[in-house]
């Protein structure tokens, strides 16, 4: 009996994988800095969280011009030029001895080059490479966050725990480095440039239209797209609420909020660990749901969930249970919101630009991110507590749960461009 050929679309969906993984685990990294570079250098968390609201508002802005330039000039050479640059960059964090030299490095270098390694990534190669089962990928290469931080942040801590956080760089810089040679060899751009359609599609489909000429001015046009649109102003303000209230406050300060409750600190990046476990089924699951329910319905369901485990959270640290509980219910939906956000742009904007409008769409939830990184150590550094960040970013979720209702309910609606009947 004749095997069956594997599509290409599935290799690239396996780099793609690896690379978002790789990627969540260099922004997962600040979370087990904090306390160690506070003992060394006595800095506190407000400088510290400075320098990584930086890092995840600048690879938040470079989100559109990282599509539109991936648009010019490949997938491939964009890749492997942007993660040797982390690796690099990684490495060099190891020789910092004053509090500028962290906010240049981490905060402006790094931010930078991770903004190549965003989900803007997933949501380009999905809609390249997949018509059909694009939602279900589009869930897996979510839950490659979740992978990233489930296996290493638990090895980063442990390595800094037992032989400093500079080894603990060092091994991060070895791990990313290692993926270079895999992008350059295995990445390609379309699925043309494998003489193929995209998966699903059919035989002799005329490939779309190629986004061409200056990526920066491309990026802007789709911004001035946005602009014109109305659901991009929900879009983009509830996946600020997402960033807010998951990279910026529970990635960069569950485990500082963890150690002042007397919770060691290994134990802590496992806690964060495990609920990257959670978020692998949650983000693989909703891709799922989001070929097959209202994109609306799932967001109301993830942000009002969120919402209510953030104002459970400050009273958890003192209970095993209280903390599982937040664990498992936060997990489930960390990256869930991702599918069915970029379903939502697919559907107003098309296929062709769903990376450039996506990459608009993550440059907020990025500055979300950095506002609430910032904020949630000004708010530790003037009242000893995470309790005010904890409960105004659970209230923030619980808007979010009601405004993306309004999604397709202007007066007015814009002109959809045609999406594939599969997507």
């Amino acid at each position: 009996m004749a095997i069956r050929k594997l599509h290409y679309a599935w290799v690239i969906a396996a780099v793609t994988f690896l690379i978002l993984m790789v990627g969540a685990g260099v922004r997962a990294v600040p979370g087990v800095f904090v306390v160690p570079l506070e003992n060394e250098f006595g800095w506190s968390r407000t400088t510290i969280s400075l320098a990584v609201g930086i890092n995840i508002c600048l690879y938040g802005l470079l989100a559109p011009f990282a599509a539109a330039t991936m648009d010019a000039f490949g997938v491939r050479r964009i890749m492997t030029v942007a993660v040797s640059a982390i690796g690099i960059s990684i490495a060099l964090t190891t020789l910092m001895t004053a509090a500028w030299q962290l906010i240049a490095l981490w905060g402006v270098v790094l931010g930078f080059c991770i903004g190549f390694t965003t989900n803007v990534l997933a949501a380009q190669m999905a809609s390249r490479w997949f018509v059909a089962r694009r939602g279900m990928v589009l869930g897996i290469l979510a839950s490659a966050v979740a992978t990233g931080q489930f296996l290493l942040l638990p090895l980063l801590a442990m390595v800094a725990v037992n032989f400093g956080w500079r080894t603990m760089a060092l091994v991060m810089a070895a791990i990313v480095l290692g993926l270079v040679p895999i992008v350059a060899l295995l990445m390609r751009d379309r699925p043309e440039d494998k003489g193929l359609t995209a998966y699903g599609e059919a035989p002799g489909t005329k490939p779309a239209v190629r986004q061409t000429g200056n990526p920066v001015r491309q990026a802007f046009a789709g911004l001035a797209l946005g602009l014109r649109t109305r659901d991009f102003y929900i879009i983009a303000g509830t996946f600020f609420v997402c960033g807010a209230s998951t990279n910026g406050l529970v990635g960069t300060h569950l485990i500082p909020a963890c150690i002042d409750h007397g919770i060691p600190e290994i134990a802590a990046a496992s806690l964060l660990a495990s609920m990257a476990m959670f978020n692998f089924f949650g983000a693989t699951g909703s891709g799922w749901l989001s070929d097959r329910v209202d994109a609306r319905l799932l967001l109301s369901i993830y942000y009002g969930l969120r919402g209510l485990s953030l104002l459970i959270l400050p009273f958890s640290f003192d209970t095993f249970y209280g903390l599982a509980l937040f664990a498992m219910f936060y997990g489930l939906d960390w990256i869930a919101t991702i599918p069915p956000t970029i379903k939502l742009i697919g559907q107003t904007f098309g296929r062709e630009k769903t990376g450039v409008m996506y990459g608009w769409v993550t440059c907020v939830h990025q500055l979300g991110g950095a506002s609430a990184a910032f904020f949630g150590g000004v708010f530790r550094d003037n009242f000893a507590t995470y309790m005010h960040a904890f409960l105004i970013s659970g209230l923030l979720c619980l808007l979010a749960s009601i405004l993306v209702w309004f999604i397709g309910y202007s007066g007015k609606q814009p002109e959809r461009p045609a999406v594939a009947a599969a997507a």
